[in-house]
This record gives structure tokens, C-alpha cells and sequence, in this order.
């Protein structure tokens, strides 16, 4: 018997997007499922015009443990830089989902929402883990004390970040600093909505970060790599990398205490391609980092994750389940 697919659109996913405790959880099973039966090769990459234009195949499969279940499929993501002269977003991508026994397609999601809130998800494990270590003892509630946190970078990824930073710190304060002021305000206008103590942008990265103990550095993908001086950022505890190596120079990466990666085998490939130029090895995976325990060192952390696609098969997958059970989306005949 054929089985119908299932697509869901970006309004779909977002509908469906469980909340943030969840997400986070999501994230960190994705995390700890990269040190066990996983298989992910490097994203495999084509560079389509204009100039600057790409198209990543991620595809990853999951031999669950216990009651979880196996997972296979492949998030196809396609870049166009130019696409803003002719109104259109900048990046697309789907998310397929197959069935892991029979390889027979399941399902379609856009992978707008899925690539925004994982990747905010797992900023939040990182977050988690160092705020365990450094602001409350494991046995107490999930969520400890206010910090002083910046943002570089106001685009999407700032305003998937802001709930789970409220989650997990809430009363905190925030300095945004993004190349359109009006952006960063609109980021401070939520943060100050959302559970924020308080929100404000800074007119350049470098007093945006200056004397905060959390910086999450989000800058849009470009030719100018490596922006931030190593000495802008010594007083932060935690670094968080969602960007690559667009803030953060090598310098930072080679000083910190714990230098942290989603996936090694990723970063590897990506420095060997150009990106990352005079970066160490990192010395652990979040997962690993995860599964040992492994508590914040008293210097400063840098997590740098580059999005893999086994945290997007991840997240499309509890949206089907969940979309199956409330009749949201669209079933396509076989």
C-alpha cells in the first residue's frame, strides 16, 4: 500500500513548533545522538550563479537507541545573496523525510522555521550547560539568574534566540548591534516584551559586547571573516557562534578554555575549504561535552555549531508526528 506525503509549509512548521523547553530538549537529543549510531557526511555543496550563491545536501541517518526511533533523510538548503534586488528571501530550504526501513518518502517541510528554532535550540543546549556549571548547582530549577547578554546580529536567528534566552535567564539584560538600527530596535522592542529586564542596541559590535558575560555573534555570511578584535571580547564567559568564523578570529578560538563544535568531522572539512583560516582542533563535541558531564572551565568557553542535518531530521520528524496526530498539512497522493 503507497503512503501518502505529507508537506508542510513554513506556516505549518510554526504552528507546530513545540515549546521552548522542548525545542531545547530536541537539540539536545540531536547533540548526544552525534556520539552514538549516527552517520552525517560534511554538507555536500554546489555553487550555482551569481557569484556568492550556494546549494548544501546534508542528508543523515539515525539508528535509535531503545525506544527512539530510527531516522533517515536529507535537508537540501539553497543560498542566492542577489535575491534581495527581486524581493525574494535569500535562503530556501526543505527538509525530506524518509522512512528509515523502507526508504519511502514521508514527509516535506520547509526548513525556514526548522533551520531558525534548531538553531536557536541548540545555542540554548550550550547556554544550558554553562549556565549549569557556573550559576547554579544541577539539583535546582531549570533556569538560573540574569546576565548581561549581547547580540551581534539582528536578523532571523536574533529573534528565534530571544525565547530561549528568556527561558533559560530570565530578567536578563540585552545590547544588540546590527547594521540597520531599526532592526536591532525591533529586536530590543521584543526582548522587552518577552521577559527581558532590559534591551537596548549599541551603533557598533564592539560596545554591543563590551562587559557581557554571554555573546551570541550572528552576521550574515560574507567575504569579511573574522571581524571582532580577540580583545573585544575578553570579558565574555561564553561565546556562541552561530556564524561560523564571521565575528569570532582564531585568536579567541586558541585562547579559550573550551572550544566546543557541534559536529568535528563538519568543522574539519569546512577549515580545510578555507573558513575557519587558523583555527585549532576544536576539543570536544557538545555531545561529548553532554554526556561526560563536562562542567564550564573557570575561562572563558567558545561554541561554535555550524548546523548539522541530523538536528533538522530531528525537529521535521516531531513535527510530523505531531502534525499526524492534529491534522495539520497537506497529504500529496502517491
Amino acid at each position: 500500500m503507497s503512503t501518502p506525503l505529507l508537506y508542510l509549509s513554513a506556516t505549518d512548521a510554526e504552528r507546530l513548533m513545540p515549546a521552548v523547553g522542548a525545542r531545547i530538549e530536541l537539540a539536545r537529543y540531536a547533540m548526544t545522538s552525534l556520539v552514538g549510531d549516527a552517520e552525517l557526511p560534511p554538507k555536500l555543496a554546489v555553487h550555482p550563479r551569481p557569484d556568492g550563491s550556494f546549494a548544501h545536501a546534508m542528508p543523515a541517518s539515525l539508528r535509535g537507541a531503545g525506544a527512539a526511533p530510527d531516522l533517515l533523510g536529507m535537508k537540501w538548503v539553497a543560498g542566492f545573496p542577489t535575491n534581495s534586488t527581486a524581493g525574494l528571501p535569500a535562503i530556501h530550504g526543505t527538509v525530506v523525510l524518509n522512512d528509515p526501513h523502507t526508504g519511502v518518502p514521508l514527509a516535506m517541510v520547509d526548513a525556514g522555521p526548522v533551520t531558525s528554532h534548531r538553531t536557536a535550540a541548540v545555542s540554548g543546549v550550550a547556554i544550558d550547560l554553562w549556565a549549569r556549571a557556573r550559576h547554579r548547582p544541577v539539583s535546582e530549577p531549570t533556569t538560573a539568574g540574569p546576565v548581561d547578554i549581547a547580540m551581534v546580529g539582528a536578523g532571523v536567528q536574533a529573534r528565534s534566540h530571544l525565547p530561549v534566552l528568556a527561558h533559560l535567564l530570565p530578567g536578563s539584560s540585552l545590547v544588540v548591534h546590527d547594521r540597520h538600527p531599526e532592526r536591532a530596535e525591533a529586536v530590543c522592542r521584543r526582548a522587552l516584551e518577552g521577559g527581558f529586564r532590559a534591551a537596548r542596541w549599541a551603533s557598533d559590535a564592539e560596545s554591543a559586547i563590551e562587559g557581557a558575560d554571554l555573546v551570541i555573534t550572528m552576521l550574515p555570511f560574507g567575504g569579511d571573516r573574522q571581524r571582532l578584535r580577540a580583545q573585544a571580547l575578553s570579558a565574555a564567559s561564553l561565546i556562541v557562534a552561530v556564524d561560523y568564523d564571521m565575528s569570532i578570529p582564531a585568536a579567541v578560538a586558541s585562547g579559550v578554555s573550551l572550544f566546543l563544535v557541534d559536529e568535528a568531522k563538519q568543522f574539519q572539512a569546512t577549515r580545510a575549504g578555507g573558513v575557519f583560516k587558523g583555527y585549532p582542533d576544536p576539543d570536544m563535541t557538545l555531545g561529548v561535552a553532554l554526556d561526560q558531564g563536562a562542567a564550564a572551565p573557570s575561562g572563558r568557553t567558545l561554541v561554535t555549531h555550524l548546523g548539522v542535518g541530523l538536528a533538522d531530521l530531528v525537529f521535521a520528524d516531531a513535527l510530523r508526528r505531531a502534525a499526524l496526530e492534529q491534522g495539520i498539512g497537506t497529504l500529496l497522493p502517491p
